[in-house]
């Protein structure tokens, strides 16, 4: 029985031909997202780009087109500037919820051949119904679209233990918790790496901390605790934008190395990431127990440090492996399908 998963982002799509053991046969990719709905005002670009990946996943698996029981798809496509907004389901959210709340979609296509398309709905904070102040509401709330099956991918593995709190840490950082009953509660969500991303395209500091003409190489595993606390020490007393100016004083005024000022900027953005864990009491203090971190290894590392600064009694480990990332969406939607009745249809 085979399957194609179709992961939508801002700026990049994947698809995968797979089995429903979540074995990979094919995989294709393409730069194409949601921001170009955003930036052209139609949706056309998306799906011929998401229908071209599809068929080039079918045609490099070497299965025929008629073997795939669905296109199975979660992620941004279920946005407002995706192919079908569909409404985000409310936490606290089980797989099993997300599984009974499964969307056919018919007037989607994203394959040149007669194979059903199946979205998977996005999951919002908790809000309530009547919203008398916004803005005082507003830091309660957050949502997710795409997430919600790495999740489900997570929970299918039995070594995974409950509660506790993922970290994914991508263009965003985004903090899960899940509960003892597997419920996933909601989400927090900073815009740290798309800061970063900025701060080093627009500002001097880019000049501070990047190679660039510097001759001198970065050791290889490269990692300074001492650097990390004190970066974090300095968002505690002047915070992130006083802080961003501080690279730029170490090149010029002091004697320091790039890759030692590339370990300060990212620590004090890292620093200023991980104060967003005081909220996580407002969910279930338990998930501060244990936390696992699903990112780039250089990244993991940093951020597992802090938590142990700031946490010492935690449980933490990472998920850093590209291979074993893109693995947790396809477990988590094929967990999610098979509960919603799918695989027997």
């Amino acid at each position: 029985m085979y399957f194609l998963t179709v992961d939508c982002g801002t700026t990049n799509s994947r698809v995968y031909a797979v089995d429903e053991s979540g074995k990979i046969y094919a995989k294709a990719k393409k730069k194409v997202g949601v921001r170009d709905t955003s930036m052209t005002g139609s949706r056309k670009c998306l799906e011929d780009g998401l229908r071209e990946t599809v068929t080039r996943a079918i045609q490099e698996s070497g299965i025929a087109p008629s073997e795939f029981r669905a296109i199975l798809s979660s992620g941004m496509i279920t946005s407002e500037i995706g192919l079908c907004e569909l409404p985000h389901l409310m936490a606290p959210c089980s797989v099993s919820d997300l599984a009974q709340n499964i969307a056919r979609v018919d007037d989607v296509h994203l394959s040149d051949y007669d194979i059903p398309v199946y979205f998977v709905r996005g999951i919002k904070n908790t809000m309530p119904d009547v919203v008398e102040n916004p803005f005082a509401l507003v830091g309660n709330l957050d949502f997710m679209r795409g997430e919600e099956t790495q999740m489900a991918g997570l929970m299918a593995h039995s070594d995974f233990t409950l509660p506790a709190t993922v970290v994914i840490l991508s263009s965003h950082t985004k903090f899960t918790p899940i509960n003892a009953r597997g419920e996933i509660l909601g989400s927090l969500t900073t815009a740290s790496g798309q800061i970063r991303a900025a701060i080093l395209a627009e500002t001097f500091v880019g000049k501070s901390v990047e190679k660039r003409e510097n001759l001198e190489e970065k050791p290889e595993n490269y990692f300074d605790e001492g650097i990390v606390q004190e970066a974090a020490a300095w968002i505690k007393r002047g915070g992130i934008v006083r802080g961003m100016m501080f690279p730029r004083f170490l090149d010029v005024l002091l004697d320091t190395r790039w890759y030692e000022r590339e370990l300060f900027f990212d620590a004090l953005i890292a620093a200023e990431d991980m104060l967003t864990i005081g909220q996580l009491d407002s969910f279930d203090a338990a998930c501060k127990e244990r936390f696992l971190f699903v990112g780039l290894p250089e990244r993991c590392r940093l951020y597992e440090y802090i938590i142990r600064q700031n946490i010492p009694g935690a449980a933490v480990s990472s998920v850093t492996d590209a291979d074993a990332i893109d693995q947790l969406s396809i477990d988590g939607i094929l967990d999610i399908v098979k509960k919603a009745g799918i695989f027997h249809e």
